[in-house]
């Protein structure tokens, strides 16, 4: 099994959700750090931990609600300044290209077991002589499972932040070890 580090450099966690039932708000966080284990020919045997920085909420396109989003009212970044996910459990498809993978997400210290649908875009050499590979996976969850359940009723009936969060990664892992030959 290789052991592959999460280069925060090119990674990126995308979240989105409903604003007043009508659009869609997104933003991003910037810092993302982590392992993955993996290994082409065995990948039902993969683990994944990543970790995101809450600080590095990335613009919403509204300093405002940046500054909301941080506050004790959501995810109130400075008692909880991380995310974190381990994955517990790997099903590829039969290529082992894609595959769900579940595991324990925690915000603000409530932990969920949630399956993200990744996929393994493809490997490398860079031109630094480093191994890297791209990641990607999505996911959907309940903001309130997690205890981020502000909101304000609509006037004209609804509400002012949706329910459900959609969030994507984007992760370039590079080879740290490889795995003795057996």
């Amino acid at each position: 099994m290789a052991l592959w580090n999460i280069d925060t450099a090119h990674a990126q966690a995308n979240f989105s959700a409903r604003h007043m039932m009508v659009t869609t708000v997104r933003g991003s966080f910037t810092k993302i750090t982590g392992t993955i284990n993996f290994d082409p020919a065995n990948p039902a045997a993969a683990s994944v931990e990543a970790v995101i920085d809450t600080t590095s909420m990335a613009s919403t396109g509204n300093d405002q609600r940046d500054g909301h989003l941080k506050s004790p009212d959501f995810l109130d970044v400075e008692k909880f300044p991380t995310i974190t996910f381990k994955s517990t459990k790997v099903e590829p498809n039969k290529d082992g290209t894609q595959a769900k993978i579940t595991g324990d997400l925690t915000i603000k210290d409530v932990t969920k077991l949630v399956t993200f649908e990744a996929e393994l875009l493809g490997q490398g050499k860079t031109p630094f002589g480093t191994t890297v590979a791209g990641f990607s996976g999505k996911t959907k969850i309940n903001r309130e499972d997690f205890g981020l359940t502000w909101n304000m009723a609509l006037e004209t009936g609804g509400w002012l932040v949706g329910k459900d969060i959609n969030i994507e990664l984007d992760v370039e892992a590079v080879l740290a070890t490889e795995a003795a030959p057996a």
